[in-house]
């Protein structure tokens, strides 16, 4: 397992990458620092067209929450520091309505250097009141997605999309739109039920589980699909390398559809001396 030091130099050396002026294979990096760089770099590149990320960050028993419904607490300070640095790296971060009205999430960047993404609530039937703090205008995008004709506050983009199944909207015509409104490199944060339909849609370039050293005992699951395997030799088994990121462990797991981007060369580089 390598061990991740996320140095000022290197979330610099990131972010330069995110914005087009830096390089992802170049420079003199300790292990640690090179570990860094291969969680992040692939990311924050935008050169290699859309990347759709899935977050959890869970127990270690695979809980996102307690029974009575504490989630404040799941991740440690350094499984919520790289939670920031993914929005930071991120043109979008996207929740569903549950975690928007349960939460009350604000989705900006605080715990590290970055940009806010725009914010992007996937809201079927218009549940969120308009003055929920995802809605906040801090001078970035604010997207909601919905099939209803309820009225958002002055600023907030409503986007209009058909009803699938059970009410739900399609993760496939979700992304479709978020990149006709040039947001191409898509965290999907939150909830574990969201994560899990873009994955189970085949639209998760990587899925990056943070596991905090905590058992619950019972509580929601972070990772579910509605059609699950009868067989383990059916199941999905991506390409998963492990780091070390301090109060909690990171499963940085490529899926089918990042194979391109798995095998790019700058991944050989990146793990070249780690």
């Amino acid at each position: 397992m390598d061990k991740a030091d996320v140095s000022a130099r290197v979330w610099a050396h990131i972010l330069g990458i995110r914005n087009g002026t830096g390089c992802p294979c170049c420079g003199d990096w300790t292990p640690a620092e090179r570990a860094a760089l291969a969680i992040y770099a692939p990311l924050a590149r935008r050169d290699m067209g859309p990347v759709t990320i899935g977050q959890i960050g869970q127990s270690l028993d695979g809980r996102v929450a307690t029974v009575a419904g504490d989630a404040r607490d799941i991740s440690g300070p350094d499984g919520l520091k790289h939670l920031h640095r993914l929005r930071a790296i991120a043109d979008a971060v996207v929740i569903g309505v549950r975690t928007a009205l349960h939460d009350s999430p604000r989705l900006t960047v605080r715990l590290c250097e970055g940009h806010n993404p725009a914010r992007v609530v996937i809201d079927p039937r218009g549940r969120l009141p308009n003055d929920a703090p995802v809605f906040m205008d801090n001078g970035v995008r604010r997207i909601v997605l919905q099939h209803v004709d309820t009225a958002r506050p002055a600023g907030v983009e409503v986007v209009r999309l058909p009803a699938a199944a059970g009410g739900s909207m399609s993760p496939r015509h979700i992304l479709r739109a978020l990149h006709a409104a040039g947001l191409n490199t898509v965290l999907v944060e939150g909830g574990g039920i969201t994560v899990s339909r873009f994955f189970q849609a085949g639209l998760l370039t990587r899925l990056h589980i943070a596991v905090a050293p905590l058992l619950i005992g019972g509580g929601p699951q972070g990772f579910h699909t509605p059609n699950p395997v009868a067989l383990l030799s059916d199941a999905t088994r991506p390409d998963t390398r492990v780091f070390n990121i301090g109060s909690d462990i990171l499963f940085d797991c490529g899926l089918a559809s990042a194979q391109n981007i798995v095998s790019a060369p700058w991944h050989g580089v990146a793990r070249q001396n780690t």
